[in-house]
């Protein structure tokens, strides 16, 4: 039989939001693959350790560069996909030497997550099973007590890379919002809040889920960057009932 490649969503950084699923197939691969910074333990490896097959080996997938070349520059997307190719030609290797192979992902592994450039790299060559996570969102409004939508609210989601102008057009008709991505967008981030008219409504949520989370109005968070586990959150229910 041939080998599983699984993308495995490990929830929002609290290590007992793993699903039960989750856990079980962490536990008993013999190979568990993450992103990471170089130099950096990783995130997901963070969350899951708990869970992880003590016995496992891990196959370390670093970044060529994170922050350190912006989206628009050329030279991205290039070298961003040799990185996916590169990442993918380990985790096949590993694959067609008959050993399952678990991808550890943040959050859930479909919604902005490294895991699906392997995904549409190696999807037809091996046997692939996705298992959903709790998201980082969700995680931060359940933390942050602010239900998001109510009735037929509807809730748009944004990366914080968006051009200024677009995301405070898409964030002037919106119900609800969560941006994502913040970093060092937050001040273009504050500034199109406050030309849609909802930085009042605005909810900073820092590593929600996770030991040292910080919730808070975005109104009252000074400076201009923020950590990679940062969001917004902007709840709905604000018409007359």
């Amino acid at each position: 039989m041939m080998a599983t490649l699984y993308g495995v969503g490990i929830g929002p950084g609290d290590p007992e939001l793993l699903t039960l699923k989750a856990a079980r197939i962490v536990g008993a691969v013999p190979v568990v693959a993450y992103f990471c910074k170089a130099g950096r333990p990783g995130h997901a490896r963070t969350i899951a350790a708990p869970h992880l097959n003590p016995a496992a080996a891990h196959l370390r997938l670093e970044y060529p560069f994170t922050i350190e070349v912006p989206v628009g520059d050329p030279r991205y997307l290039i070298e961003i996909g040799r990185f996916y190719d590169a990442a993918a030609e380990q985790v096949g290797a590993e694959l067609d030497q008959g050993r399952d192979v678990a991808v550890i992902c943040e959050g859930d592994p479909f919604f902005y997550g490294s895991f699906m450039y392997l995904y549409d790299r190696l999807r037809d060559r091996f046997p692939t099973e996705v298992i959903p996570g709790i998201t980082g969102m969700g995680g931060c409004w359940t933390r942050a007590g602010s239900p998001i939508t109510h009735g037929d609210d509807v809730l748009t989601v944004l990366p914080g890379t968006l051009g200024a102008e677009a995301m405070a057009a898409r964030l002037a008709g919106a119900d609800a919002a969560v941006i994502m991505k913040v970093g060092r967008n937050l001040p273009k981030i504050r500034a199109a809040l406050q030309d849609a008219g909802l930085l009042t409504r605005a909810i900073y949520v820092e590593r929600g889920t996770m030991a040292d989370e910080a919730i808070r109005p975005l109104a009252a968070v000074e400076g201009d960057d923020a950590p990679y586990f940062a969001l917004i959150l902007v709840p709905g229910r604000q018409r007359p009932r």
